[in-house]
């Protein structure tokens, strides 16, 4: 009888599946197709930036040491002179990456897949006993001789974007000079990836069904390492193609990306997707490595390509004030930190404060050409011993100079805070920076 039971049950299991087979091979549902538009544009963000970067004129494993300041994306680092490289690996050639010796600086070289998923870094907090010197990278499983004693880091898949960072500090053209000793060569000649053509569209203005006509060159280009993801990837395909075969539906699906997809992704950007908002500041749950948390990937693809993992570094983003308003440049903002809960006292390296537009998420143009707050500006502290920083197009006659970051008139902003080597209560998830006051 329990037999005849087991048998029924599993007969009825079938059948509920291939119900479900069957419905699903027909049209996608809105939310299928907002689900799937999400998933496909943290991907196309990515290959967007790489188009952009070989247009510029990257090759192939060869770092390119960026002028500080100098960098073109959303929520830059301007604490830290930038390297940058393409890097291809395969089963006959590695990369070797020279690390200099760096003294009581923060420094790290980040290593990311096609999604914008962090795998690796080479610093002193992963290689304590051995933070300078030669790396070879490779892709895991590859039969590569390799000198007696050189440490390996094996790679998930073939192709990554890499970043080396090194803090400027108090002596930037020492960190410049450190920049420049960091090296990328090959071991070999490795079979070079061809760059996906994939849009290249403005942030400001996603792209719509257009997304799905680069559907499977963006997905066959670097594949989704995460594990549970695959019945979305098999849904994006489908989308494709039936936007291929049927200008009826092709229509429909640019009606639903917009009408669903667009509003989805601007209401999950106010908390970073699942993250958590108080005082003001959204913390996301997850940052350089997202498992199945694609929303949050393609928002951090969006708002602040190549984001590093949460040992490394902790971003807060503050986009309203204490009474829940959109930050304008209209009006004055403070940020008082109390003498016992000091931004220092969360970052084990350096912490910094940058604002940026809206839409394009870059810097805001000012006279004066400074872009962010932090130790290197001087602020000064109260004679309490908190800390008051100052937002506002004209410096507030009771803002010392160093604790003063312009912001054009009529400017809608947001605040990006980053703790470098978070600790304590930013490092745990129990602490939000303390709410921005409105002035007038």
């Amino acid at each position: 009888m329990n037999l005849l039971r087991y048998v029924f049950i599993f007969l009825l299991a079938s059948a509920m599946s291939s119900a479900t087979t069957v419905s699903r091979a027909g049209p996608a549902s809105d939310e299928e197709v907002s689900q799937a538009y999400i998933y496909l544009l943290g991907r196309l963000l990515v290959t967007r930036q790489q188009q952009l970067d070989f247009q510029e004129g990257f090759k192939w494993n060869e770092l390119i040491h960026r002028k500080p300041g100098a960098v073109d994306w959303p929520n830059p680092n301007l604490d830290v002179a930038y390297s940058e490289a393409w890097v291809a690996v395969d089963e006959t050639s590695c990369a070797i990456v020279t690390v200099p010796e760096i003294k009581d600086r923060y420094y790290t070289v980040q290593f990311l897949n096609g999604w914008g998923e962090t795998f690796a870094n080479i610093n002193e907090r992963l290689f304590p006993n051995h933070p300078s010197g030669d790396y070879a990278v490779c892709l895991r499983g590859a039969n590569v001789a390799l000198p007696d004693g050189m440490r390996r880091i094996d790679l998930p898949v073939a192709a990554s974007r890499v970043l080396a960072r090194v803090a400027l500090g108090d002596d930037p053209d020492r960190a410049v000079a450190l920049q420049h000793e960091f090296k990328l060569k090959p071991t070999g000649s490795p079979k070079l990836p061809e760059i996906p053509k994939t849009p290249i569209f403005d942030l400001g203005q996603l792209p719509g069904v257009e997304a799905f006509d680069a559907a499977t060159i963006a997905l066959d280009s670097a594949p989704d390492i995460n594990v549970g993801l695959e019945e979305l990837q098999t849904r994006v395909r489908s989308i494709a193609v039936a936007v291929k075969d049927s200008a009826e539906e092709r229509k429909r699906v640019d009606g639903v990306i917009k009408a669903h997809a667009f509003p989805e992704i601007a209401k999950a950007g106010t908390i970073i997707g699942h993250g958590v908002i108080h005082n003001g500041w959204a913390r996301p749950s997850v940052v350089g490595e997202y498992g199945m948390d694609y929303l949050t990937r393609t928002l951090v693809n969006n708002g602040g390509i190549w984001a590093n993992i949460k040992p490394e570094v902790l971003y807060y983003r503050g986009g309203v004030d204490a009474e829940g308003a959109e930050l304008s440049g209209d009006h004055s903002y403070t940020l008082t930190f109390p003498k016992d809960a000091l931004p220092a006292r969360f970052a084990h390296y350096f912490w910094s404060v940058i604002a940026v537009d809206n839409t394009r998420f870059r810097v805001l143009p000012n006279p004066l050409n400074r872009y962010l707050l932090n130790e290197q500006t001087h602020p000064q502290y109260g004679a309490d011993g908190s800390l008051t920083l100052y937002f506002a197009t004209e410096k507030p006659a009771d803002a010392p100079d160093g604790n003063w970051l312009p912001i054009p008139k009529g400017q809608k902003f947001r605040l990006t805070f980053r703790f470098y080597g978070p600790i304590d209560g930013v490092a745990n998830g129990t602490y939000w920076p303390p709410a921005l006051v409105k002035r007038n």
